[in-house]
């Protein structure tokens, strides 16, 4: 019960955030695709990597299944992959309890401790993590950032995700990737643009890059804009996939609290009929050894 109260409070913060922070994902990278001649070095994959940061997302507290093993299991999978890479240093910002306590126990490098993010998720601890990794990806002390958390879509489904932080992916597909939810038919899908861009380029006769929209106005100017976007952008995923995960968490406790209630009144049920039968069995047998002394007598 207090977890899906709790759960009701979490729902209502994402579907209050989603719309905000979906919009601005599509306005953001549609504007960059549409306009290939920025230069934004947040897009920009480093030539080689040497180091990466991954955001992990658990929670304080255990009760919940496999929400904290899975997320763990997980990171480690991706460590292993980029060591198999060549990756040698790894940095790891722990949000949640279980897998500081992980991090710390195999030793890894770990940006802080970030365990009141999981109990009370708010935006500034949010804001200062994206622009602590978006300092350090620019001045190449990062090579690359992902995030690891439980994608929130339903009650009964949460997906354990692997996301990229920066560099920013502008690839068709990932544009409203992790929206879930409808939020209106007055917007070009995305793979209306990659048709016009495609339809565009044979007109053209050539593989040029060419814009999906002529029609933007841009005051004052262009880097300007992406300046005050960008670090809005990426402090907003953070606390989207905070906000994912701890609604997450709760859904998890829920469910695998009831399958523990279901398990226990199950079990209860079983020993019930053990005992009347153990209890049956007793009362025969006291009945027969009382018929068998009438009778001897």
């Amino acid at each position: 019960m207090v977890a899906s109260s709790k759960l009701h409070h979490a729902q209502v913060a994402i579907q209050n955030m989603l719309p905000y922070e979906n919009l601005l994902e599509h306005i953001l990278k549609s504007f960059l695709v549409a306009t290939p001649e920025v230069d934004l070095p947040h897009c920009k994959s480093h030539e080689s990597i040497h180091t990466v940061a991954l955001v992990v997302f658990t929670s304080n507290s255990s009760l919940c299944g496999g929400f904290n093993n899975n997320t763990i299991k997980l990171m480690l999978s991706r460590i292993e992959y980029y060591k198999s890479q060549g990756v040698k240093s790894f940095v790891v910002y722990p949000i949640g309890r279980k897998v500081e306590e992980k991090v710390n126990k195999l030793g890894l490098h770990s940006a802080g401790s970030f365990t009141l993010l999981a109990d009370k998720p708010n935006s500034e601890g949010c804001i200062k993590i994206a622009h602590e990794l978006e300092n350090d990806f620019l001045n190449g002390k990062i090579d690359k950032v992902e995030l690891i958390y439980h994608h929130f879509k339903s009650v009964g489904s949460q997906i354990l995700s692997c996301r990229t932080f920066l560099p920013i992916d502008l690839t068709p597909d990932s544009i409203g990737s992790e929206n879930d939810r409808i939020l209106g038919d007055n917007k070009m899908t995305v793979k209306a643009q990659e048709y016009l861009r495609n339809k565009k380029g044979q007109q053209t006769g050539n593989n040029e890059h060419v814009a999906l929209n002529d029609d933007f106005i841009v005051e004052p100017d262009k880097n300007t804009l992406l300046e005050k976007l960008v670090p809005k952008q990426l402090h907003l995923m953070i606390y989207t996939a905070l906000l994912d995960s701890v609604a997450s968490e709760h859904a998890a406790r829920m469910i695998a609290m009831q399958t523990a209630t279901d398990n226990a009144d199950a079990m209860l049920k079983d020993l019930n009929l053990e005992y009347n039968k153990s209890r049956q069995a007793a009362i025969t047998s006291e009945l027969l050894d009382i018929v068998s002394g009438s009778v001897n007598n």
